[in-house]
């Protein structure tokens, strides 16, 4: 198991044995004070969380119980109390990291399936397959519910600044999951009201994202699906 140096959204990398592998995942155990917002199966919405896991799963993944699956693999590493799970069939081990005046940012970017948002053609009903492009962000300050939920938006528009300056012509993948934690408010404590990408910390955390997803992106060695 190795941990990052920096306090704030340091990560354990953790390794297990299932479905006759071995896959690994990564794990912020953020503890007490903090506010998420995330599209993830587990633990997605906005609530306090204290931990949040970032598991690889194999690929073709069918199980139909993704979010019980990352509460036992959470439980297994001694993670405590509500958090957030998210899921990919990328190398997580293949992360990359960035920081920007106090905002942190952690992203696995697998690229196997590429699309863009606007398609043709149906959704595909029931639990998507494991997201490929996971991001967690972390913002040392309170931020409102309208500010956290536009924080996702700005670290999706530098997660497809990223991509296409790295070559890849699309937004993302069909599954991209993220979440963005911050301070949970003091006692009469305000917290930030707006987090787009020319606000304080909302331009923090777009190049956070952008450096970390290129980083991630840098990192590959390929893809399992």
């Amino acid at each position: 198991m190795t941990v990052t140096t920096d306090p704030l959204l340091r990560v354990e990398h953790l390794t297990r044995t299932e479905d006759g592998g071995s896959w690994d995942a990564l794990l912020w155990r953020a503890g007490p004070g903090w506010r998420m917002v995330s599209s993830a199966v587990l633990g997605g919405g906005l609530g306090e969380r204290a931990w949040v896991l970032n598991a690889q799963v194999r690929p073709g993944y069918a199980r139909t119980d993704p979010a019980e699956h990352l509460a036992g693999i959470a439980r297994s590493a001694g993670a405590a109390g509500p958090g957030v799970g998210l899921m990919t069939a990328a190398h997580v081990g293949e992360y990359g990291e960035a920081e920007d005046e106090g905002v942190r940012a952690v992203a696995t970017a697998g690229i196997g399936v590429t699309a863009w948002a606007a398609a043709p053609g149906p959704g595909a009903p029931g639990v998507p397959d494991p997201g490929t492009i996971n991001i967690v962000v972390a913002v040392p300050a309170p931020l409102a519910d309208a500010a956290l939920v536009n924080a996702v938006a700005t670290a999706t528009e530098a997660k497809v600044q990223a991509l296409l300056e790295a070559g890849h012509h699309c937004s993302g993948t069909p599954t991209d999951a993220v979440c963005v934690a911050a301070r949970t408010p003091a006692p009469g404590e305000a917290p930030e009201l707006f987090a787009g990408p020319r606000s304080v910390w909302g331009a923090r955390l777009a190049r956070a994202v952008h450096r970390a997803v290129h980083a991630s992106l840098g990192r590959r060695t390929g893809d399992p699906a």
